[in-house]
């Protein structure tokens, strides 16, 4: 088959031919139809942090059909169209049969969807209804981070959200906040190019200003804020957060800043804020951003700018390390 390989940091991905997968015990391989790049993607081969070796196949939000199963593999049948939650566990543990699965003792994060096929678990698929596309298979698990970091943020109807960052995740958690209650929401970025795509998906109002971000936020809002959202992963931003949000209200970190951030305690302290962080997601978060999906939202299907075939991936993918007007490429290995 051919697949999409990590060779090393700060250096282009491979498109290469490789061996057919086959199913071990308890696994199922999927012929990937849809697969999202994430900007943790992008991370992953910058960042020792990530821990990528080579030869790794990277890609966690994607669906396609079961086409081979492996022994005990109960409850999956090929023809399947399927969801793949990209959490590697156990499926029997106690936080398992909750779906907090990412407390599981044998928790991974699950790759493999920059490739025709890929190998994982029955308790990772979910079924696509009648009605939802792959490309819908693909972007359930942003929204599902999203709609974690939401739930775990308290917020109730009448709040007023604040999102910094206008990537996939910030443009989803502004679809959920105002799908929930939420009575006003700004997103606030460094550029424009997602300005329209923000307003489609639930933002009443679009913030540009990095001389004064906090007045301007402020300004769109009509107040502070009562939540906070950091979806950038940037130092400075926790800082700038605290000065933006409401005494006692909260910040919720979902951005994945992998470098030493500092911010001024004495001025978190004396408004009483509280920070809450957010890692991805329970089953019943992923079910319910696929039920979303199924009940007709249209929205969160904006998120996606493009589609490419899986042999111009290195190329796309060494593009979107330099912000432009893409929002979420999903790769379509069939094309």
């Amino acid at each position: 088959m051919k697949a999409v390989i990590f060779q090393a940091l700060h250096t282009p991905l491979a498109f290469e031919d490789v061996p057919d997968p086959t199913p071990g015990e308890g696994e199922l391989v999927v012929q990937v139809g849809r697969c999202g790049i994430c900007g943790s993607d992008l991370h992953m081969t910058q960042d020792a942090a990530y821990g990528c070796k080579h030869g790794d196949v990277l890609g966690h939000e994607f669906a396609g059909e079961v086409v081979a199963l492996g022994r005990n593999t109960q409850g999956r049948k090929v023809g399947e169209l399927v969801s793949v939650i990209p959490l590697k566990s156990c499926g029997d543990c106690e936080h398992c049969r909750k779906g907090e699965v990412q407390w599981c003792a044998s928790f991974g994060l699950q790759g493999g969807g920059y490739a025709d096929y890929a190998v994982t678990r029955p308790n990772q698929c979910v079924p696509l209804p009648a009605g939802l596309t792959l490309a819908d298979g693909a972007i359930i698990e942003p929204l599902a981070v999203a709609l974690h970091g939401v739930n775990l943020s308290g917020l109730k109807t009448g709040d007023k959200v604040l999102v910094l960052g206008a990537g996939p995740i910030g443009l989803a958690v502004a679809f959920w906040a105002k799908r929930l209650g939420a009575a006003k929401v700004a997103v606030q970025d460094i550029s424009t190019a997602q300005q329209q795509r923000a307003h489609d998906m639930g933002a009443d109002v679009f913030v540009v200003d990095p001389q004064n971000p906090v007045e301007s936020a402020v300004q769109g809002l009509g107040g502070m804020a009562d939540i906070v959202f950091e979806c950038v992963g940037v130092p400075g931003l926790i800082a700038q957060a605290v000065d933006q949000v409401r005494p006692r209200g909260t910040i919720l970190l979902l951005g994945l800043c992998t470098k030493p951030d500092t911010f001024n305690s004495f001025a978190m302290l004396g408004k009483e804020v509280r920070l809450v962080t957010s890692a991805f997601f329970t089953v019943q978060e992923y079910e319910a951003a696929l039920a979303a999906l199924e009940q007709g939202a249209i929205a969160p299907r904006l998120m996606v700018t493009s589609t490419i075939a899986l042999a111009d991936t290195p190329t796309i993918f060494e593009a979107l390390k330099q912000r432009g007007e893409q929002c979420k490429v999903l790769i379509a290995p069939d094309v």
